[in-house]
C-alpha cells in the first residue's frame, strides 16, 4: 500500500467517523428536545400569569441594555423595555460612551435629571460618568447611566455596579420583548426548589420583515431576505432543538447575550463579564457553572422554549460575517480559558460531554470542514476519489441536514407556530434546501476567518450596523 492510499483511508475514516458521531449526537437531541418542550408547554398551560404579574412576591429584576450610538431607535427601544409586565422591575440603560446623540435623546424624552448616586464597584469596570433619573414619576422604574467607553462587557459590569435588584436580565438593547417574557424568564428561579438556578434563557425570534410599533411586536412575519429567512430556521434548530436538550441534560453553556437572566449574587461573586474576550456572554455562563462545580455547589441553568425575544438578525452578507467571525473567536477563547474542565470527571456532565461537544463538534467543526473540503480538491487532482461512493455519502449528509432542519420546523409548528400561514411554512422548509450550498459554506469560511483573527490577535467586536426594525412592505 503506498502513502497516498494511506492518506487517503486516514482522511476518509476520520472524516466518516467524525460525521457519525455528529449525526449521532443530533438525532439524540432532537429525540431529548422534544419530551422536554412537551413537558414544558403540559406543564406551563396551568400557569396563572394574571396572578403572577400582581404578585409582590415575584423576584426583583433589573433590566440591564448597553447602547453604544443607538440615537436613532433608543427611544422606541426604552419604551419597549418600559412596557413590560412585571411588578418589581429596574430598567438600566447603559450609554457606553456613545459619540451620537444617544444620551441627550434619553434626557429630553425622559425628562432626565443627573443623580448624586454612589457606584460600589463589586466588579470591575471603566468611570462612570453619570445616573440619571426621571423627574416624571411615570418612568420611576427608568436609570440611564454614563460612562466611558468599554465595550459591552464592560457596560454590563457597570450594570451589574448599579443594579439594585436580585436577579438581572441582560438584554440587547434594540431587542423587542413579548409582554410576558419576564414572567416566563423568572419562573425557574421561582419553581426550583431543591437546587439553585443560576440563569435561565429563552427562545429568541428574528424580527425581519416583522411589523413592530411603539416598541411592541404586532405581526409576525416570515422575513422578505434570503439571509434572515435562513436564520429562522438557523435560530429554531439552535434554539427549539439544541438547547432545550442540553438544558434537560444540565449540560448547557450558553445562554444567548441577546436575552438572557442571571443570579445577580453569583454573577458576582463570579467577578462580572470578562473584558478580554468577544464571547464574553458564553464565557460567564461557563465561568459561573465551573465556580459552583468546583464548591459542590447543586444548581442549574435553565431554558425554556418560549419565543420571549425578537431580534433584527444581519441582512447582509457583511455583517453577517462579523458576527460569525466574532461568534467563532468568542467559543475558542472561552473554551480556551476553561481547558481545564476537559474530559475532568471533576466537572461532571460539564466536563465529561458539555465541554468536549463544544470543542469538537462547534469549535472544531469549521476546521475540519474545510481541511475536508481542501482534501477533497487534492484528491481529485490526484484521482484518488471513488466519485460513486462520495456522492451517496454527500447525498446521506445533505439529506439528513434537511430532515433534520424539516423537523425543526414540525416542532415550531406543533409548539408555538409563530408562522401561521403555509405558503411561509413552505418558504422556510424551500429556504432549508439552499443551505448546504449558499448559507452554509459561508459561514464555515467565515468561521475559519475567526481562527486566523485570533491568532492574529485581533479583538474587534466588528461594527453590528442594522437597519432598524420598522413596517415592512406589504
Amino acid at each position: 500500500m503506498n502513502w497516498e492510499s494511506l492518506i487517503y483511508d486516514f482522511i476518509t475514516y476520520v472524516i466518516f467517523a467524525y460525521s457519525v458521531t455528529l449525526l449521532i449526537f443530533y438525532l439524540l437531541i432532537a429525540i431529548y428536545s422534544t419530551g422536554d418542550a412537551r413537558r414544558y408547554m403540559h406543564k406551563n398551560s396551568f400557569t396563572d400569569y394574571k396572578t403572577l404579574v400582581s404578585s409582590p412576591h415575584v423576584p426583583s429584576i433589573s433590566i440591564l441594555a448597553p447602547a453604544y450610538n443607538e440615537g436613532a431607535t433608543i427611544i422606541e427601544n426604552v419604551r419597549s423595555l418600559l412596557s413590560v409586565y412585571y411588578s418589581n422591575l429596574e430598567v438600566v440603560i447603559i450609554n457606553d460612551g456613545s459619540k451620537d446623540d444617544t444620551l441627550q435623546k434619553l434626557i429630553d424624552a425622559y425628562d432626565l435629571e443627573k443623580m448624586d448616586f454612589f457606584v460600589r464597584q463589586q466588579v470591575p469596570s471603566k468611570d462612570v460618568r453619570g445616573v440619571y433619573k426621571s423627574r416624571n414619576p411615570v418612568f420611576r422604574k427608568l436609570v440611564v447611566v454614563d460612562k466611558v467607553n468599554g465595550g459591552k462587557a464592560d457596560a454590563l459590569n457597570v450594570g451589574v455596579n448599579i443594579a439594585s435588584n436580585n436577579y438581572i436580565v441582560c438584554i440587547d438593547v434594540d431587542c423587542v420583548l413579548e409582554q410576558d417574557a419576564l414572567l416566563k424568564l423568572v419562573k425557574p428561579f421561582i419553581e426550583e426548589t431543591e437546587v439553585r438556578v443560576i440563569a435561565t434563557g429563552g427562545v429568541i425570534r428574528i424580527a425581519n420583515s416583522c411589523l413592530i410599533e411603539h416598541g411592541k411586536l404586532l405581526k409576525v412575519r416570515l422575513p422578505l431576505q434570503y439571509l434572515p429567512r435562513m436564520q429562522v430556521l438557523e435560530y429554531i434548530r439552535a434554539f427549539l432543538l439544541g438547547r432545550m436538550a442540553w438544558s434537560r441534560l444540565n449540560g448547557l453553556l450558553l445562554i444567548s447575550g441577546a436575552f438572557g437572566a442571571f443570579d445577580k449574587d453569583i454573577v458576582i461573586k463570579c467577578g462580572g463579564y470578562y473584558h478580554n474576550t468577544v464571547g464574553e456572554d458564553m464565557e460567564l455562563v461557563v465561568r459561573m457553572r465551573r465556580y459552583l462545580e468546583e464548591r459542590n455547589i447543586p444548581y442549574k441553568v435553565a431554558f425554556i422554549p418560549d419565543p420571549l425575544c425578537w431580534t433584527e438578525a444581519p441582512a447582509s452578507y457583511k455583517i453577517l460575517a462579523r458576527q460569525r467571525n466574532r461568534w467563532s473567536r468568542g467559543t475558542i477563547e472561552t473554551l480556551q480559558m476553561h481547558k481545564k474542565m476537559f474530559f475532568n470527571p471533576r466537572y461532571g456532565v460539564l466536563g465529561m460531554l458539555s465541554y468536549p461537544y463544544w470543542f469538537f463538534f462547534e469549535m472544531c467543526a469549521p476546521a475540519v470542514e474545510f481541511i475536508g473540503f481542501v482534501a477533497l480538491l487534492v484528491m481529485s487532482f490526484f484521482g484518488m476519489i471513488n466519485w460513486g461512493t462520495f456522492v451517496l455519502f454527500l447525498f446521506f449528509i445533505i439529506s439528513f441536514g434537511y430532515t433534520y432542519s424539516a423537523f425543526a420546523v414540525l416542532m415550531e409548528v406543533l409548539t408555538y407556530n409563530q408562522y401561521k400561514r403555509r405558503t411561509d411554512v413552505m418558504k422556510l422548509l424551500l429556504t432549508g434546501l439552499t443551505e448546504p450550498f449558499l448559507f452554509h459554506p459561508f459561514v464555515v469560511w467565515h468561521g475559519v476567518k475567526g481562527y486566523i483573527d485570533l491568532i492574529r490577535k485581533k479583538k474587534s467586536w466588528g461594527e453590528m450596523t442594522r437597519q432598524g426594525f420598522g413596517q415592512p412592505p406589504a
